[in-house]
């Protein structure tokens, strides 16, 4: 039995190979003639239409889906299937079974037989209509039809369908050819009677996922996939897909009706659509194979056969890349509206209680709400405000289907007036003068076409591609990763990546300085002329209106006219010339300066594609700061300063405690930046107290005290590292009675993990007096034991949840993410609160052996928002990323 493909993947394994009963050998060339030629002029008859709409698109996929739906029931009739294979149905399934066929897609195929009465009689009998089948199957091939087959009973069906979701979307979209109708109906009554709708929406969401982070996770790719890249078809098609499978509609008419979209958002989805869907058939029809990637060698072609001319400033190309990105940023909104709005009706939460934040903002399970879905029609200062709420509310995971839906309608009253007015310059820069999330607010600004609107320079920029060698995002993608990973420099979770960045970061007082020159290093690119002089022309103009001072205005627009001078500087100049050091120092002025440019440098190259930033650039960046820093008379920075000032505290209270001199040296020479960034003095004076004679144990040691903030106890744990460590330890403070309110986690540099915990007891009743010298002697014996022992580790509890989950339910939210190498990964886990909820997690990871690198436990009231940096072989393989993701949804999800 043949393998049913995904819609749209391709062929299965091909023809069957059993002996088929073939037609008479003249019928086949002529079919074969008829198939190729019919399918030739409705392509050619297409590739000749001199302004292509997305009418005539539409009309060519569905004449092709016409075309091979005659020839297939002509051959099914030659082959006399009816007779040799009785009861036998003739079904269309994936993007074939839409009714549609691109000029180059496969057609998706599954030959339905009925189910075998059983006995050796029978299938002996059934032997002849499978070998019929083979022979149609392999027919189809020899008159040019590529096709992905399968041959199923009903009952198989429902049983692939149930262990693969590819299998059970394919069938989804099943539509009747020829043969036995009956069949087919109790084909789909079955499917839909075993559909579980929430089930299904989890599986393809987190498909959704996993293939926007293939590609980069945005529309904006320099050669995106029509198809398959975020903003393509697959996203309109993921839609439709979960809303069928919850009955909720199978048209965007449809929806509308249901009340998921307004009129006017269906009317912009098969618009969208149409875009879509006509540049990836000009596509298939110019490039002669199946080609759904907008490579740089076919855009000049697709562009000239919509008509499209190069003019002075701009390519054809990239005419049509612009119409493309408009369109893909469109889908990329209306699909998160969709998607949003169709979980809610799946699981039920739209009508769930809110937490109010503000009169115009509410916490919809850590999306945020709009009042009103007119509020930025009648306050338009809402608009930024919403990305402040956004950005200084903890827990809040991104807007909700609302909040889009209202910023979507409210584009036409961001207009020149509300770029002028004072309130809402205010506004953008305590966006950027917030303690942080400045990246998920811009971005969250740039989906949502807010912060091209404010920005008007920036606008210019969306989606305006980057024809060089180098540069793997548009211009406006860009800009956002150079912000992003400015922002990384000052979050300590991220100082193992470009320490010594993290270090000068450190010593920074004005990071949203650094900020506005990220914006605005390139935003003047695509004008001609240098972009550097005039983006700082546009970065003078942002200053003034927005009241910066003088000296912060003037660095602001110095970084940017002189953004790629460091980097030029440090590659292509000899650096052991005291006059190239000396002119570069000229340059700089300050150390200030130079540190800003040097952040700004490292930042910028990075931002530019994973596989552009390398050690040797590094080194010879690093270089000639250094250099430059002694030449300025600056002091070298050989540590974060604020790092020095915690061990300088931590000796001394180390002498406090009687301790001798040298006594932290022996496990200080063994970590990372990351740890003293992670930990205040009393920490580490306190570990280095506990651990120094005991550096090279070969035995767990746990230490622990009462917590110095709020009850409960901290606890420490310091032990040759191993893969189910984590777990052995959350698991014993889960059997314990003990939640985990905050985990740190570091690996030494000598393979020893080094993990502190703040754990409160559950058994222990408020305001009762706690017995903390028993407890403490109880945790520290206990605990050594437990991670000492051996053997599987131990079923996680299913702890009660709170009153107040249970009235504010949170939808559990995984996401795994790679760094730019894809060496480690990102995992984000969000949940509501209850105890063993950790221990459920890191048992996931142990038992696909995860190595966890780093561990960041936030609880926010009700809720948890876990980050984990992990790695591990299991995490480079597809498959099980995604076994990984749902088996941890369903450690998470709240017991009924």
């Amino acid at each position: 039995m043949s393998a049913l493909p995904e819609p749209g993947r391709g062929p299965g394994p091909g023809p069957l190979t059993t002996s088929p009963l073939p037609p008479a050998a003249s019928a086949l060339p002529a079919l074969r003639h008829q198939f190729k030629g019919g399918k030739a002029e409705l392509v050619e008859r297409f590739a000749r239409t001199h302004r292509p709409s997305a009418a005539s698109a539409t009309r060519l996929l569905r004449a092709l889906a016409r075309h091979v739906d005659g020839t297939l029931c002509e051959l099914w009739d030659q082959q006399r299937l009816n007779a040799l294979a009785p009861g036998a149905t003739l079904v269309a399934v994936g993007g074939f079974g839409r009714g549609e066929l691109f000029p180059q897609s496969d057609v998706d195929l599954l030959v339905l037989l009925p189910e075998a009465k059983g006995g050796a009689d029978e299938e002996h009998a059934a032997a002849p209509a499978r070998d019929a089948v083979a022979g149609f199957v392999t027919a189809c091939w020899d008159i040019g039809l590529e096709c992905g087959s399968a041959v199923r009973t009903v009952a198989e069906c429902l049983a692939e369908s149930a262990r693969d979701v590819t299998v059970q979307t394919s069938l989804l979209e099943a539509r009747f050819v020829c043969g036995n109708k009956r069949l087919f109906n109790t084909l789909r009554s079955a499917l839909d009677r075993a559909m579980d709708a929430r089930a299904f929406f989890t599986a393809k969401t987190l498909e959704m996922r996993q293939r926007h982070v293939k590609y980069e996770g945005t529309p904006y790719a320099l050669e995106p996939n029509c198809k398959e890249s975020p903003g393509g078809l697959r996203d309109l098609q993921v839609v439709i897909w979960v809303a069928r499978a919850a009955g909720l509609g199978r048209t965007w008419a449809e929806l509308a009706a249901k009340g998921l979209i307004t009129p006017f958002e269906a009317s912009q989805l098969v618009k969208h659509e149409g875009t879509l869907k006509l540049i990836r058939a000009r596509l298939h029809a110019i490039a002669g194979r199946r080609e759904d990637r907008l490579v740089f060698d076919l855009q000049t072609s697709v562009a000239e056969s919509f008509g499209l001319k190069p003019t002075k400033g701009q390519r054809s190309s990239e005419a049509l890349m612009h119409r493309y990105s408009g369109a893909a940023k469109a889908v990329t909104q209306l699909n998160q509206i969709l998607m949003l709005n169709i979980e809610e009706r799946i699981v039920g939460s739209e009508k769930a209680p809110m937490r109010p934040l503000s009169m115009r903002f509410f916490d919809r399970g850590g999306a945020l709400e709009v009042a009103s879905d007119d509020l930025y029609l009648r306050h338009p200062h809402a608009i930024l405000e919403t990305f402040l709420v956004f950005g200084q509310t903890p827990g809040l995971q991104g807007l909700s289907a609302r909040t889009l839906r209202a910023l979507y309608n409210a584009r036409t009253v961001m207009n020149a007036e509300f770029r002028r007015d004072p309130v809402n310059r205010k506004l953008f820069m305590e966006i950027l003068r917030a303690p942080g999330r400045q990246t998920h607010a811009l971005r969250l600004m740039n989906q949502t076409s807010v912060l091209g609107r404010y920005l008007w320079v920036f606008r210019r920029i969306v989606g305006r591609m980057q024809h060089d060698l180098f540069h793997v995002y548009t211009v406006d993608q860009h800009i956002l990763m150079v912000v992003r990973n400015m922002r990384r420099f000052f979050i300590p979770e991220h100082a193992h990546e470009y320490p010594f960045c993290s270090q000068l970061a450190a010593q920074w007082d004005k990071p949203w300085l650094l900020y506005v020159a990220a914006i605005f290093h390139d935003v003047a690119k695509g004008r001609g002329g240098d972009h550097s002089e005039l983006g700082a022309v546009e970065a003078r103009r942002f200053n003034r209106d927005h009241d910066i001072d003088e000296e912060d205005a003037s660095l602001i627009e110095f970084l940017v006219k002189h953004h790629l001078t460091m980097s030029h500087l440090a590659q292509k100049e000899d650096l052991s010339d005291p006059e190239v050091i000396r002119g570069f120092a000229r340059l700089m002025g300050t150390p200030r300066r130079l540190n800003a440019l040097y952040l700004l440098t490292v930042a910028d190259i990075r931002g530019t594609s994973p596989k552009v930033w390398n050690a040797w650039k590094g080194k010879l960046l690093e270089d000639l700061y250094r250099l430059t820093l002694r030449a300025l008379g600056g002091a070298q920075p050989n540590a974060d300063a604020e790092i020095e000032s915690r061990k300088v505290e931590a000796r001394q209270m180390l002498a406090l405690h009687s301790a001798l001199p040298g006594t932290e040296e022996p496990l200080w020479k063994t970590l990372e930046v990351s740890y003293f960034a992670r930990h205040d003095a009393a920490d580490i004076a306190w570990h280095a107290r506990s651990l120094w004679r005991h550096v090279q144990t070969t035995e767990p040691i746990v230490r622990a005290r009462p917590s110095s903030v709020g009850e409960g106890l901290q606890v420490l744990v310091y032990s040759p590292d191993q893969p189910d460590l984590f777990a052995r330890i959350c698991g014993y403070f889960d059997n314990a009675g003990f939640s985990i309110q905050d985990a740190k986690i570091h690996t030494t540099r000598a393979g020893y993990a080094l993990d502190t915990f703040q754990v409160a007891s559950t058994l222990v009743e408020e305001d009762s007096e706690v017995d903390y010298r028993s407890l403490i002697s109880l945790v520290e014996t206990q605990a050594a034991a437990a991670l000492a022992a051996s053997g599987p580790l131990p079923e996680p509890r299913r702890g009660r949840v709170s009153r107040r989950v249970r009235s504010f339910p949170v939808i559990p939210r995984v996401s795994l993410n790679p760094d730019e190498r894809a060496q480690r990964w990102l995992l984000t886990v969000s949940a509501s609160d209850r105890s063993g909820l950790l221990y459920a997690v890191a048992r996931v990871l142990a038992a696909h052996r995860i190595n966890l690198q780093l561990a960041k436990v936030t609880t926010l009231g009700e809720r948890v928002e876990d980050t984990f940096l992990v790695d591990g072989p299991a995490l480079q393989q597809p498959k099980a990323q995604l076994r990984i993701e749902s088996e941890i949804l369903d450690a998470v999800a709240t017991p009924a």
